[in-house]
């Protein structure tokens, strides 16, 4: 099946920041394209803004200007609803407000044809309930766009419970045939994003409310060293905490406030005093004239060890070892069934962030996953109070020799990139399982919608198949809320690996 005919009119309805970029994705691709919105003049002032950003492509080089005259010619703001008789798509992006759709829907499916597809860019709202109300649900479908849409390439196709799989694959190629980069999914709360990207967020927000790290020296262990864009703090504050707020708020409840997306209180206190991010001067950072950016924490000079005896293999973190060889440090390997760890001069250990802590162990420091030991630019390191001196600061110092800066927080399990990422893996499989998406799917929408480094289940095979389950286990022992019990997805994953080598 293909997309919708380039000579079928589409409409948007609701023409703020969201509905003019995908009208602009329409007219761009070749429809003709008419606005509506219910408040007066909206709909010309938004073909104006349209036109204007269609001149700045001319000017970048982006748009001829053959085409940019064409384009303005086939977009049309109208007045009323009923001078959408004749489209083949009506895309809706009006208020977040169920009822509000609901009856926009209505008095739709009493204007358009009996073919035409009926879409709502809708992020948080359930598709089925915006579209239960419609004698004809079959033709309505999500269409999820990211904001810019003009400049993010991924749009989540979502099938309600009575989406017709013909207008599932109608809209996935419509949106394909735009240049975008469609993935297909269940209507679930968040969909494949907002879903699977909640404890990028929630665990950032955990470890700072535990006092083990500050805004600052988070962010910069999970870009520097988890090789994330953006800090959870950084880019809430650019999302807007209200909105971010609001999004985790709607997923927990329609989760039937599930713990695993339990929201952030110390999110909510900066939303109750009106710091909102960016777009209010201050959120979790201060964006006034002249404010100074807080620096991370970074650990003073330490000397490297003259050796370190490795035992078992570092797992994921195996290349390390090289890179300790390269730094001219000597590295003895031992094999050991019964850990994998580095032991330094002083005895103590250097372990792998693995849901534990440092204080149920005599002289051990973890140290957090990373995207890429020979490129990140910064390790986390944990301690517990009564851990030696000198075993910190030779864990310090080794880091140090390999180039890296150190941050040392508290001492809380599974650090900071480790929990993170074995979240949404775990987030990941229970979709999977679920039937909300496939894996390749899931890995193009984290890619692209949130600017992930790798997709989950990319991440997962570089980290081998029960290292997410083991590091969630262990943090659920230490925490029963169930927000870190591994779902049964998971747990199969990790269980399948274990029969397959023949073990119990």
């Amino acid at each position: 099946m293909t997309g919708l005919d380039l000579s079928s009119p589409v409409a948007v309805v609701g023409t703020g920041t969201m509905g003019q970029g995908i009208a602009q994705v329409a007219l761009v691709a070749g429809h003709p394209v008419r606005l509506y919105d219910a408040a007066p003049g909206r709909a010309r002032d938004a073909a104006g803004a349209i036109g204007a950003r269609l001149d700045r492509l001319v000017a970048k080089g982006r748009l001829t200007e053959a085409d940019r005259d064409a384009a303005r010619a086939r977009l049309e703001p109208v007045d009323n609803l009923a001078d959408l008789a004749d489209c083949g798509l009506v895309v809706e992006a009006v208020l977040e407000r169920l009822d509000v759709k609901q009856r926009l829907f209505g008095e739709l499916e009493e204007i358009v044809a009996e073919d035409c597809l009926l879409a709502t860019n809708t992020s948080s709202l359930s598709v089925t309930a915006v579209g239960g109300t419609l004698r004809h649900p079959g033709r309505f479908v999500g269409l999820h766009f990211f904001n810019p849409a003009p400049l993010l390439p991924l749009v989540e196709v979502v099938s309600g419970f009575a989406t017709d799989v013909t207008s599932a694959t109608r809209a996935y190629e419509t949106a394909r045939a735009w240049g975008k980069t469609p993935v297909a999914c269940a209507d679930t709360p968040g969909f494949i994003v907002n879903r699977i990207a909640r404890p990028f967020y929630a665990e950032a927000f955990a470890v700072h409310e535990a006092q083990a790290a500050d805004p600052a020296t988070i962010d910069a262990v999970l870009r520097e060293c988890g090789g994330f864009k953006m800090g959870a703090f950084e880019l809430t504050d650019l999302i807007g905490q209200d909105v971010n707020e609001s999004v985790t708020h709607s997923v927990w409840q329609s989760f039937f406030q599930d713990a695993r997306f339990t929201p952030s209180l110390a999110q909510r206190r900066l939303v109750e005093s009106g710091r909102l991010g960016r777009k209010s001067g201050r959120g979790w950072y201060d964006y006034a004239d002249g404010a100074e950016r807080p620096e991370p924490h970074t650990a003073d000079k330490e000397q490297p060890p003259a050796y370190v005896i490795a035992e078992g293999g570092l797992g994921p973190a195996a290349e390390l070892l090289a890179l300790i060889r390269e730094a001219g440090i000597r590295v003895r390997e031992e094999d050991e069934d019964h850990g994998t760890r580095l032991v330094l001069p002083s005895g103590g250990q250097l372990v792998l962030a693995d849901g534990q802590t440092s204080a149920e162990f005599r002289d051990v420091v973890y140290f957090d996953l990373a995207l890429d030991y020979r490129t990140a630019t910064r390790v986390a390191l944990s301690a517990a109070q009564d851990t030696s001196p000198r075993t910190l600061a030779e864990a310090t110092g080794l880091f140090q020799a390999l180039g890296k800066d150190v941050s040392v927080i508290g001492d809380v399990p599974g650090m900071i990139v480790a929990r993170t990422v074995a979240r949404i893996i775990d987030l990941a499989h229970d979709a999977v399982a679920k039937g909300v998406a496939t894996e390749e799917d899931i890995d193009t929408a984290m890619r692209l919608g949130v600017n992930y480094p790798l997709g989950p289940f990319e991440w997962d095979r570089r980290l081998g198949r029960d290292f997410a389950f083991d590091v969630l286990d262990e943090m659920h022992g230490r925490d029963p809320s169930g927000r870190y019990a591994p779902s049964l997805a998971l747990y199969r994953h990790a269980y399948a690996t274990d029969k397959r080598e023949g073990t119990s």
